[in-house]
């Protein structure tokens, strides 16, 4: 990373900017051009690995391009504020947190990850427990994103 003075490597703030947002921008590769999208997801952080949960229609332009090529790339932002300087406009900035990287998306089949990845969504995006039938499952398409290669930036006012 560029600006170390950005950089967070602390695990409780990256969870803090993962649960602060409800979206992640997923670009993906098709014939060679490049294509994103926003989705909901829902997350888990352990051993320094990060993994993404999406749902999706069980079709479509994103399925087609994942079960091609799986390789993806990711971000996910706190919108922040805008900082005018008055003393100069060179000094302006804007305040955010980010996390964002890349890794490969699989496909979950398994019906008890299921289950368990739609209710993890459902508590992250609504913040609510609730449980999923293999039935109610089933209508829908699951995949996840493992990522070793993530980094969190942030740019904060200082007080």
């Amino acid at each position: 990373m560029r600006r170390k003075d950005r950089e967070v490597t602390d695990i409780g703030q990256i969870k803090g900017v993962l649960d602060n947002c409800k979206t992640c921008h997923l670009a993906m590769v098709d014939n060679g051009q490049p294509y994103v999208i926003p989705l909901n997801y829902a997350y888990l952080l352990e051993d320094n690995a990060l993994t993404l949960y999406f749902h999706s229609a069980k079709e479509g332009r994103k399925i087609r391009i994942l079960s091609e090529n799986s390789s993806v790339c990711f971000e996910i932002c706190v919108e922040g504020k805008i900082h005018i300087s008055e003393a100069s406009p060179c000094d302006s900035g804007y305040y955010y947190a980010c996390v964002h990287g890349s890794g490969n998306a699989q496909f979950i089949s398994e019906m008890n990850e299921k289950c368990y990845s739609l209710a993890l969504l459902m508590k992250h995006q609504a913040n609510i427990d609730v449980g999923f039938t293999p039935s109610q499952a089933e209508g829908v398409c699951i995949f996840k994103v493992i990522s070793t290669d993530f980094a969190c930036k942030m740019k904060q006012p200082t007080t």
